[in-house]
């Protein structure tokens, strides 16, 4: 979640995106008679000439049954994962202006035997490619100075730990790509002379977004 201080929050999804999620809480009961809730929001495609997904995430009874509450502090981070995990599976669409996507956040999210929600375990070098990413997009697009590594809401996108996640960091650290400042990651020039590279992987993800999308119009 956002921290005190940050003027926009960046979510960087695995394939390279840089995005904002605008959530309209609460969660409210389906007016069609359906058993399930839902929550509006708005998805940012950042460095674009205004793209955007409306979204509508349906959160399944079978879910209400293992979360806590409906509230933010319980299901917030898991719905930004359960958004940004669509956009990985190149469900959403990203537009200029377009009708509201329905989005499921149900039990595949969760695995029941283990009690946590689960988007897929990255490896170490999809760790390190991931950082480099939200590092670079934090810095570029919120003009942060400091960009929080530990962040737990990562830590789940990722399966991992926020801990693996600032040691991962600090080697990043060693190569001179940042500065650690505790939890929190502070870009050099050596990471953001890398521009084109992080640029050359939103344009190709965007690509192959439309391409798929495209492909499902005919």
């Amino acid at each position: 979640m956002a921290q005190a201080g940050e003027a926009k929050q960046i979510w960087v999804t695995l394939t390279g995106l840089p995005l904002t999620i605008e959530l309209e809480w609460p969660f409210h009961r389906s007016t069609s008679g359906a058993d399930f809730w839902v929550l509006h929001g708005d998805i940012r495609l950042e460095n674009s000439d205004g793209l955007h997904a409306p979204v509508a995430v349906n959160l399944s009874a079978t879910v209400r049954e293992v979360v806590a509450s409906l509230e933010p502090e319980d299901v917030e981070a898991p719905v930004i994962n359960a958004l940004r995990k669509e956009v990985d599976r190149r469900q959403i669409e990203f537009v200029k202006s377009g009708k509201l996507k329905p989005v499921a956040f149900s039990s595949r999210h969760y695995d029941f035997k283990r009690q946590k929600w689960v988007f897929g375990k990255a490896s170490d070098a999809a760790i390190a490619e991931f950082l480099e990413r939200k590092i670079y997009w934090g810095t570029k697009v919120s003009g942060q100075e400091r960009v929080w590594v530990g962040d737990p809401t990562e830590a789940q996108y990722l399966e991992t730990t926020a801990e693996h996640l600032v040691s991962i960091a600090e080697r990043m650290a060693e190569d001179g790509l940042v500065r650690m400042e505790g939890e929190w990651a502070v870009a050099t020039a050596g990471l953001m002379g890398q521009a084109e590279k992080f640029e050359a992987a939103m344009r190709t993800a965007v690509e192959e977004l439309e391409k798929k999308h495209a492909f499902e119009r005919g």
